[in-house]
């Protein structure tokens, strides 16, 4: 009995949402478009390429920004209050999902990641993700996969004499794309793209071939090619965007992924269960708080006040849940 009376005294108070501090990223294919459209406070005169808004890594934590919470690490809450904040969820070590926005204003790296029989082998973790275009510029592309299959000689081949772009399947993209990029599938982002990003919880990914690029001191970048070598589905080619007749975007093991317009108040997830949302346009009201285009939020599955209310013209967002 004093046990349960300490726990009701020291429990945190789970029932609004919980913001986090984004983590900012510098990359040299970075800009500063996360300032420009959703008015994030960057640091000064840096090309800021990504934003880790809900992380739990041994290098990287979120922390709660605001409320009683505030201060507290997502790996904090996992560990200690996991069916308070994330209700019946499996068991792993760690938060599942990584999830990002990306200001992509040059190239990135044609890359892949890992499938998991792959992974241990290479000292890697597998990773499977999903990008929403947020924001596209009007020539904006994306590099997915092969445009036929052909063999992992042919293709390192043609990587030794780089030509490797010859092979690659290039689509043009506009806002409110989104794809699936199982792991063992080669990408790249092009320029002009703002991405939401939603990933197992991984950072390896191996660069394949970065457009022949060398630096002003005629460097060219670090390549991973005999593990990505090893990762590539050669057979894996012409990839589409996803065709979305409903509200799902995608429904995977890892992930599902919902796009909601708000015209009048909604109950963003059933109680006991936790989801994660992005307001993509106008503004959102939640347990008191509001929440403008680029921020997120995480409703705790204990929270008592579970309805998502528009503020002004129709809201939209994007809907992040983990299955059971």
């Amino acid at each position: 009995m004093i046990d349960s009376v300490e726990r009701a005294v020291t429990m945190p108070d789970f029932r609004t949402p919980l913001t986090f501090e984004p983590i900012f990223m510098e990359r040299v294919w970075g800009g500063r478009q996360l300032e420009t459209l959703y008015g994030k406070e960057l640091p000064a005169e840096k090309q800021i390429g990504e934003s880790w808004e809900i992380v739990d890594r041994p290098e990287a934590q979120s922390i709660a920004r605001d409320g009683p919470l505030a201060g507290r690490s997502l790996h904090d809450l996992w560990v200690n209050f996991r069916r308070e904040v994330f209700g019946q969820i499996r068991d792993v070590p760690r938060f599942p999902l990584l999830i990002k926005l990306l200001d992509c204003q040059e190239k990135l790296s044609l890359q892949v990641h890992p499938p998991e029989h792959v992974a241990d082998s290479l000292g890697g973790e597998p990773k499977t993700e999903a990008w929403f275009v947020a924001h596209a510029a009007p020539e904006a592309e994306l590099y997915l996969s092969l445009r036929k299959p052909i063999t992992r000689q042919t293709f390192e081949a043609a990587l030794t004499s780089g030509r490797a772009e010859e092979f690659i399947q290039r689509v043009h993209v506009k806002t409110g794309d989104v794809f699936l990029i199982p792991s063992g599938r080669m990408h790249a982002i092009g320029a002009g793209n703002v991405i939401v990003e939603v990933q197992e919880n991984s950072d390896t990914t191996y660069r394949v071939f970065d457009w022949n690029r060398v630096d002003g001191a005629g460097r060219a970048r670090e390549l991973h090619v005999a593990q990505a070598l090893r990762c590539i589905d050669f057979d894996d080619c012409s990839p589409a965007p996803i065709v979305v007749n409903n509200e799902s975007l995608i429904s995977h093991d890892l992930f599902a992924i919902d796009r909601w317009q708000i015209h009048s108040p909604r109950e963003l997830a059933p109680p006991g269960t936790f989801v994660i949302s992005y307001c993509l346009s106008g503004k959102l009201e939640c347990g008191g708080s509001l929440f403008r285009a680029g921020e997120f939020f995480l409703l705790p599955a204990n929270a008592s006040h579970r309805v998502i209310k528009n503020i002004g013209s129709t809201s939209e967002l994007l809907r992040i849940t983990v299955p059971e």
